[in-house]
């Protein structure tokens, strides 16, 4: 296992944001954590990329226990792709990728040839290499996107964290970026995303965490714990979860627009 939380707890002031919340995830999987606005994902995602300290319960990365990691042997293990970054200058995706690798490298060094090459190898294998050169304010959402997806890559780390990676993207580039995730998973990378969007959990996530109220309201396959009854209550409204292609893909409808629709 690359990532263990037991019974993780979290209270910002008074206020409980995760309650003894427990899961496994594993080399090689793709793991997505579903559920409304305010459930406590990012919250999840500080503690285990420890930013956040003051938890109650264990989390361990790759056997080793967060809290005694320092920023730099975070690195080593585990790489953060935000859902969207906005650098105030406006380098190049070769040197946004190369910035993954400054970890690699003392405090008063630069990246030399080593961490160069890692930095093209992860260009090449994001399929961006057409970008090298362009500024990172003048290409789409989509190759951001990319370009920061490469840019854990030349980190090294193989524990993947995205948070909502195609929130803000069109319906293709959504696409193209989970595919590309989806590929690394395959390629034995973990990795963790935050969703909204059950539809896209069930054609690329080996495994769904569902959260409610900063409590586990189901772990499993998506097969196993997509439904109508879960989505239903993740997210208050009421969801017919149809199955296609003999349950090879399930699709969240809203019964508000079948009823429509029948009209």
């Amino acid at each position: 296992m690359s990532v263990l939380v037991d019974e993780l707890s979290f209270v910002y002031d008074v206020r409980p944001v995760l309650d003894r919340v427990s899961f496994v995830a594993e080399d090689g999987k793709f793991l997505s954590v579903l559920g409304a606005n305010g459930v406590g994902k990012s919250t999840l995602f500080r503690c285990i990329l420890g930013l956040l300290r003051g938890y109650r319960g264990t989390i361990r990365v790759e056997g080793q226990d967060v809290r005694h990691l320092s920023a730099r042997e975070m690195a080593k293990r585990v790489a953060y792709i935000p859902q969207s970054h906005h650098p105030s200058f406006n380098y190049t995706v070769f040197d946004m990728v190369l910035m993954g690798t400054t970890g690699q490298v003392s405090a008063v060094s630069m990246p030399g040839r080593k961490q160069a090459e890692r930095a093209e190898q992860a260009i090449e294998r994001l399929g961006i290499a057409s970008l090298h050169d362009r500024g990172f304010h003048q290409i789409s959402g989509g190759e951001r996107q990319l370009t920061m997806i490469a840019r854990a890559l030349a980190q090294n780390a193989r524990v993947l964290i995205l948070d909502e990676p195609t929130a803000n993207l069109d319906f293709g580039n959504q696409i193209k970026v989970l595919t590309q995730i989806r590929s690394l998973a395959e390629e034995g990378y973990t990795v963790v995303q935050a969703t909204h969007n059950p539809d896209q959990t069930f054609l690329f996530s080996d495994r769904v965490l569902a959260l409610k109220d900063g409590r586990v309201l189901a772990d499993g396959t998506p097969a196993d714990i997509v439904s109508s009854e879960l989505m239903q209550t993740l997210y208050g409204v009421e969801i017919e979860v149809q199955r296609l292609y003999d349950d090879a893909v399930r699709v969240c409808i809203p019964k508000a627009a079948i009823q429509r629709s029948e009209r």
